[in-house]
């Protein structure tokens, strides 16, 4: 798995800080980690983006950005309207690709969820995952409302002929509601792939050194983790 792309079923659903855990456990590894944030919106020239956010978390990860949008908007209404190019699905494969020559892993982070358009032919992320023929990771929230979105999420990436790696929660409340006790059952049903992890709520605002510590805990081994889902669901009072 040199490349595998990771998605969210929408915004602010931990996306970010799920990628930094990622790369951390990598890195804690011995693997050589490079992340690529496939088009970074609402963000100034000299401001931190995302891909700085999972250094700063993280740790020594290369990081790339085939484009940045001032507007906290989709890629290609950001690029419209700020009278920039697109980026387009081939510029991040070859950015992916020039990466992967380099490094044991390359973390191909979207912005916003599957479709989000990234130019005005209607290019996306799952394409960018079509063309690497790569793995997709999906970050889900906990909540109400999270087996719609990851279904369809994940109904898209099989239509597609797209590997479905799992699906990782990207910020587990500290007092789980019963809709995301039931959820922890659910969400591998509906995504037809297996939960490879929960982040805690406030996992991003950890130092870096705890962040780095804690990461390989939240993720399962094929993430290079120790999470195990049985017993998270267990102390989580996962109910059917």
């Amino acid at each position: 798995m040199p490349i595998l792309v990771i998605t969210g079923t929408g915004t602010e659903v931990g996306k970010t800080v799920t990628t930094a855990a990622i790369a951390a456990s990598a890195l804690a590894a011995g693997r050589s980690v490079a992340v690529l944030k496939a088009a970074q919106t609402g963000v100034g020239p000299h401001e931190r983006g995302d891909a700085d956010e999972v250094v700063r978390l993280a740790g020594p990860v290369t990081t790339a950005e085939p484009a940045r949008f001032p507007e906290p908007l989709a890629p290609a209404t950001a690029a419209r309207r700020a009278g920039m190019a697109p980026v387009r699905p081939h510029d991040v494969v070859e950015a992916a690709q020039k990466l992967a020559a380099a490094h044991d892993l390359v973390l191909v982070e979207g912005a916003g969820g599957l479709l989000v358009r990234f130019d005005e032919a209607g290019g996306t992320l799952a394409d960018v995952a079509q063309l690497l023929r790569a793995p997709v990771l999906v970050v889900a929230s906990a909540g109400l409302g999270t087996l719609n979105t990851t279904e369809l999420t994940s109904r898209e990436l099989r239509a597609r002929g797209v590997e479905l790696l799992g699906v990782v929660i990207g910020s587990w409340p500290d007092s789980p509601d019963l809709a995301s006790r039931c959820n922890v059952v659910d969400l591998p049903e509906v995504a037809a792939a297996p939960l490879l992890g929960a982040l805690p709520s406030g996992a991003g605002a950890l130092p870096p050194a705890a962040f780095r510590a804690a990461a390989p805990g939240w993720l399962a081994p094929r993430m290079d983790g120790t999470w195990e889902a049985e017993a998270f669901r267990e102390r989580a009072g996962a109910e059917s």
